[in-house]
């Protein structure tokens, strides 16, 4: 918290070990995606552990949002700085990348080895019931503190419909931003400008492969990617595939699909692809240059914050943002319902998990591994 000149201090700073526990475990069992893994951070620190409130949680989730790079592993550091200053900061999201990046380097030597990804169908399809319990919860309890004005349900559910009708989320947070600060300041003149930097097209170009190149592509794609899993896809296909030459179309998408199924950053893609480009050092490259960013962004970004709520009109400006976060997370869980819901199977194990979560408020880790692990036994039976 801000103290009276305005610069933050940690006067009961949390201790370094509760804080790198959950964001260890979060890092070996956050399936599910980020929308999955801020929820699942929502349920640990606001509710279970009451680190910080909603509010608060929502702030760091704003500004999260505000960046470029991977959103929940930038608020899994911002929580970590907001809890034990610089070294939270480092060490949570070391704790949320490392095992994450080893369970995901161990299925890259498996499929060096063997030429194909272990059969993990009927793991995700009882995955995929239970996260969408876990984000509904999540969108409910954000929902709650961002959406309290009329003016904020406005723009919580306008940004839902233009996400929903394909606008780029960087665009939504930035907009929804500027029309709560001109709604709460008339007179001020605001001016929205987007952030997102697109992949260039360019003609297919084989290029010897060099760590220091490999380097420089997962540097480019962690300073300046906004969006989802799919737009990394057309990030790394265009680089990757298309202008460099060093992946074919399919180990992309078996490197997604890793990306995908273990837990923790889905940009633990880029460990697959850099063990397959240049083993254990391109692993290391790749993971490095993706993540740096996140690091320096949010460090910058946490210095402003303070300020930020400090200012009438940004503090406005943050309103809107948090309530256009709110609206995001709604357009997955949308999403993820309509892929999830297929079968009168996924439909009973999604109403047990939200059972077990909200009446029972068992914890999502343990609902998750058991909806894995009935989704394995039910496909394999099938």
């Amino acid at each position: 918290m801000p103290d009276q000149r305005g610069h933050e201090s940690h006067p009961q700073a949390l201790p370094l070990k509760p804080l790198a526990g959950l964001f260890l475990r979060l890092g070996l069992t956050a399936f599910g995606g980020p929308a999955a893994h801020i929820a699942m951070m929502e349920d640990e620190v606001v509710r279970r552990r009451k680190w910080m409130d909603h509010t608060s949680f929502l702030d760091l989730l704003g500004l999260c949002n505000l960046l470029p790079g991977p959103n929940s592993t930038e608020l899994a550091m911002a929580i970590g700085r907001a809890q034990a200053g610089w070294r939270g900061l480092l060490l949570a999201g070391l704790c949320f990348i490392v095992p994450a990046s080893l369970l995901t380097l161990a299925l890259a030597a498996v499929y060096v080895h063997y030429g194909r990804l272990p059969a993990a169908q009927g793991f995700l399809l009882g995955l995929k019931p239970v996260v969408l319990a876990i984000v509904a919860q999540a969108v409910w309890n954000l929902g709650r503190s961002a959406l309290r004005t009329w003016r904020n349900v406005l723009l919580g559910v306008s940004v839902l419909t233009a996400s929903l009708l394909g606008l780029q989320e960087a665009l939504l947070i930035l907009g929804a931003g500027a029309l709560s600060l001109l709604l709460a300041r008339p007179r001020t003149q605001t001016s929205a400008f987007s952030l997102m930097v697109l992949p260039s097209t360019a003609a297919a170009v084989s290029l010897p492969f060099t760590l220091s190149g490999l380097f420089w592509v997962f540097l480019k794609v962690g300073a300046t990617l906004f969006g989802s899993g799919y737009v990394l896809v057309a990030f790394l296909r265009t680089d990757l595939v298309h202008r460099l030459g060093w992946l074919t179309e399919t180990q992309l998408l078996d490197a997604v699909a890793v990306g995908q199924v273990t837990p923790g950053p889905v940009f633990t893609t880029a460990t697959f692809i850099g063990f397959l480009l240049g083993s254990w050092r391109g692993a290391l490259v790749a993971t490095t240059a993706i993540f740096l960013p996140a690091f320096l962004l949010v460090a910058l970004g946490s210095l402003l914050l303070p300020r930020i709520r400090k200012s009438p009109a940004l503090s406005a400006f943050m309103n809107g943002v948090n309530a256009a976060a709110v609206g995001l997370m709604a357009t997955a869980l949308w999403d993820l319902g309509r892929a999830t819901l297929a079968s009168p199977w996924t439909i009973l194990l999604g109403l047990a998990a939200a059972w077990l979560l909200i009446r029972q408020r068992i914890n999502p880790t343990w609902v998750l591994l058991g909806g894995g692990l009935s989704g394995y036994l039910f496909h394999f039976r099938a």
